[in-house]
């Protein structure tokens, strides 16, 4: 048996589905993911390219460079704007997806929170996810660094 996944943006015009678990899940607090979102984090949720199906509209793509100086190419409804899909330079192989967009995202939990160093004071993370300063090199928490 396998897992699907559905989602879409605020207007209903896009929707996808996926299959399977996805690959990495990640909290984020980058430029782009903050100004993607609006908020103070993103929340990031990996797949195998092939096994996200767009099932209904049009995407409008965008590419712009990260706070690492790689591409980003970014998918959006051209409707209502909402942020839904991403290629990262150093991850050709895995479409992210916006973890707010999924029906049902209760089977989403992050494993790594990276830019962390961009993280609100206020915001607490479980001890479980991993904090990474910025986005190079292996996950590595930096709790144990006190």
């Amino acid at each position: 048996m396998h897992d699907f996944h559905k989602g879409g943006c605020v207007c209903g015009q896009a929707r996808f589905r996926t299959l399977g678990s996805p690959r990495r899940v990640s909290l984020c607090s980058c430029h782009w993911c903050r100004k993607r979102t609006g908020s103070v984090l993103g929340l990031s949720v990996y797949f195998d390219w092939e096994l996200v199906i767009f099932t209904r509209g049009q995407l409008k793509t965008h590419r712009l460079n990260s706070d690492a100086g790689r591409w980003i190419k970014s998918q959006f409804c051209p409707e209502c704007g909402s942020a839904l899909s991403w290629t990262l330079e150093f991850l050709p192989r895995y479409r992210g997806l916006a973890g707010g967009a999924f029906d049902h995202p209760e089977f989403i939990y992050p494993e790594r929170y990276v830019f962390s160093r961009s993280k609100p004071e206020w915001l607490e993370v479980a001890n479980d996810i991993s904090l990474c300063p910025n986005m190079a090199g292996p996950a590595k928490d930096v709790r144990d660094q006190s």
